[in-house]
């Protein structure tokens, strides 16, 4: 299978409009995460769809235990140094804990990421519809986080695959409908049963993102540390070392690249890394 990158020099910006034309053609959505200018760019020549600038960078580049100290000028930042090499790639940014408690704070801080972060679109976790519609209505693309929530971990009490009984996971379905009349221009479902993801896939009008919700949404997302195998820790089950399990040469960029095709052509994710 060749890996050779892709030549994004003449490839057109990823819009919006582009993920729902994707969508409806049944091309699938590859997505990572990126937290600086080097490695973005070697996403952007990997052919990589999105790139996410989480709040993950609280655990890979800040060394915290979750997501939550992370904070609004730290995701401004890091998205600044994405953005300088992003090349033809949709640039979503997470808004971080507590950065989005009510619309008028949502629409300060979405706007920083958008004025000084270069953002394309915001990510935000839960269904919130209200702040969704606010930012909506002024112009802001947002993509909804459903399923498991890092941000509420504490809450949660652990990372635990949601949904999986019939009334969290009609809730959960609801909640992506409402989220989508809201405005939201995408859902990302993170540790979902394979079959809620489908349904939730197969009713909206928007594209859903998986990331351990099997491979019937339209898109997939890793974490790049997870994706190269160098997450400290146990990995997780819905992740795959996409640089050391294969005897093809080629380094970091060549292991992006294998995840893009991967992507692309429904190979990944399979079973070993889904939920039932």
């Amino acid at each position: 299978m060749s890996t050779t990158p892709i030549d994004n020099n003449s490839r057109a910006p990823v819009t919006v409009r582009t993920l729902r034309h994707m969508k409806e053609e049944g091309e699938k959505i590859a997505m990572l995460t990126a937290y600086d200018a080097s490695f973005a760019h070697v996403l952007a020549e990997a052919g990589v769809d999105i790139v996410l600038v989480g709040d993950s960078l609280g655990m890979v580049v800040q060394g915290h235990d979750t997501t939550v100290p992370v904070r609004v000028d730290d995701m401004v930042y890091h998205t600044r140094c994405v953005a300088a090499r992003a090349g033809h790639m949709l640039i979503m940014a997470d808004m971080p804990f507590m950065s989005f408690r009510d619309p008028v704070h949502a629409l300060d801080n979405a706007t920083r990421l958008m004025q000084e972060g270069g953002a394309h679109m915001v990510k935000l976790e839960g269904a919130v519809t209200e702040v969704v519609a606010a930012l909506a209505g002024q112009g802001i693309p947002v993509c909804g986080h459903l399923g498991l929530q890092p941000q509420s971990i504490h809450k949660l009490g652990g990372y635990r695959v949601q949904g999986r009984d019939s009334e969290a996971a009609a809730a959960m379905r609801e909640d992506a409908l409402r989220m989508q009349d809201a405005g939201a221009d995408m859902i990302l479902l993170e540790c979902v049963p394979v079959d809620v993801a489908r349904e939730i896939s197969e009713e909206l009008a928007v594209p859903t993102i998986g990331i351990g919700a099997g491979p019937h949404c339209d898109g997939q997302v890793l974490v790049l540390q997870d994706l190269l195998g160098i997450t400290p820790g146990r990995r997780p089950r819905f992740a795959q070392d996409f640089l050391s399990e294969s005897t093809e040469p080629g380094g970091i960029p060549a292991a992006i690249a294998r995840y893009v095709t991967a992507v692309k052509e429904g190979r990944f994710p399979d079973a070993r890394h889904s939920f039932e």
